[in-house]
C-alpha cells in the first residue's frame, strides 16, 4: 500500500487544528484508520514533519562483496557440492558461519544451482 500524500496529511492536520473534532470522527471523515491519525499527530508534534516514514527494506547481506567473490570461487571449484558442503567450505575459508537457508538464498541470488550430478557417485564424509 502506498503512503498517503503530504497534501492529504496536511488537510487532515488543518481540519484537526481548525475544528473541534474527535480523532475517531476525523478518521471516519477522511476514511482512514484512527491509528493513522494518532501516529500522524504524534509525528507532527514530536518532529514537526508529516512526510511518510520509510517503508520496508531488507536486512543487510551477511556477506560483503569480497566475501561473495570468494564464495563464487568456492562454488565454481566445488560445483557438485551440497549446500551443507558449501556452508562448511565457506566457514573453513572465511571463518563465516551462515545457516543452510541463508546459503540457499545466496546461491539463488547468484544464479548458481546446487543440483547434484546424478552420474557422479561421490563418497560422503
Amino acid at each position: 500500500m502506498k503512503p498517503y500524500s503530504i497534501q492529504f496529511r496536511q488537510k487532515i492536520l488543518e481540519v484537526y487544528e481548525n475544528e473541534n473534532i474527535s480523532l475517531r470522527k476525523l478518521a471516519q471523515r477522511f476514511r482512514v484508520a484512527k491509528s493513522f491519525i494518532q501516529k500522524l499527530l504524534k509525528q507532527y508534534q514530536t518532529t514537526g514533519d508529516i512526510s511518510p516514514q520509510t517503508q520496508g527494506g531488507s536486512p543487510p547481506s551477511k556477506l560483503q562483496e569480497e566475501q561473495l567473490m570468494t564464495l563464487i570461487e568456492i562454488i565454481e571449484s566445488n560445483n557438485d557440492a551440497t549446500l551443507e558442503e558449501l556452508w562448511d567450505l565457506l566457514e573453513e575459508n572465511l571463518g563465516i558461519r551462515v545457516s543452510r537457508a541463508t546459503m540457499g538464498r545466496i546461491t539463488q541470488r547468484l544464479n548458481y544451482s546446487v543440483k547434484k550430478n546424478s552420474s557422479c557417485h561421490r563418497k560422503r564424509k
